[in-house]
């Protein structure tokens, strides 16, 4: 299979590239990133791009399965507009590319609570993403809605804090839907989505989330 990424250089996107990295099943491996990324890897094809330009990349987006887990943060971002921009626009416009180049299988990281009537801006961002992906009427979508995610060697303390707070209450058998889930099982998960062969739209949450990162494809 060929495989195309967007949000390689975030904590998810890493992990994804180098599971695939470690599949056999994908043959080559296709990353758009804004800035260089150091893969050294034949099976890899690095594309550095400007999202704002969709016209001069659109044509390469062409593939089996397209795995977005593009992000930011409103911190990161600097300001709602310029969030938005990256957590919708870009990945929009990547999604419509993979659309018209007939890319079959189109895998979206959203999150728990995404609803286009939220009243809170980055559910109601992350809502509006869904639906308009959905729109778009690829042959298969699936959309996962992970909580909070752990990643490895997060710098971000708030949430390490968090992380660690709700992890207490787990063992406490409290907060169970609200699990912390390792970006390394959410790569392994949409990976395994990528082998089951189906038709229509799945919403994968967190505990079916950890359910599809078992799966075994043998």
């Amino acid at each position: 299979m060929k495989a195309l990424v967007i949000g390689a250089t975030g904590a998810t996107g890493k992990d994804l590239v180098n599971q695939l990295l470690q599949d056999q099943d994908f043959d080559e491996i296709k990353v758009f990133v804004r800035k260089p990324v150091d893969i050294q890897n034949d099976r890899v094809k690095v594309y550095v791009v400007d999202f704002e330009k969709p016209e001069q990349w659109k044509d390469e987006v062409k593939g089996d399965v397209a795995f977005s887990c593009l992000g930011t943060t409103l911190k990161a971002a600097g300001s709602k507009e310029a969030q938005r921009k990256v957590d919708f626009n870009y990945q929009y416009e990547f999604a419509k590319a993979a659309k018209e180049n007939s890319v079959e299988d189109y895998i979206l990281v959203s999150s728990y609570g995404a609803n286009p009537k939220s009243k809170i801006f980055y559910s109601r961002m992350k809502g509006e993403l869904e639906e308009a992906v959905k729109q778009l009427h690829f042959n298969k979508i699936t959309i996962f809605k992970p909580g909070m995610l752990e990643r490895k060697d997060s710098d971000r303390a708030g949430e390490v804090l968090g992380s660690r707070i709700i992890k207490f209450a787990n063992r406490l058998g409290l907060l169970e839907s609200q699990k912390p889930l390792p970006t390394n099982v959410l790569a392994k998960a949409m990976i395994n989505s990528s082998k089951i062969k189906s038709n229509g739209y799945s919403s994968i949450k967190l505990g079916n989330i950890f359910c599809f990162a078992e799966k075994s494809n043998d």
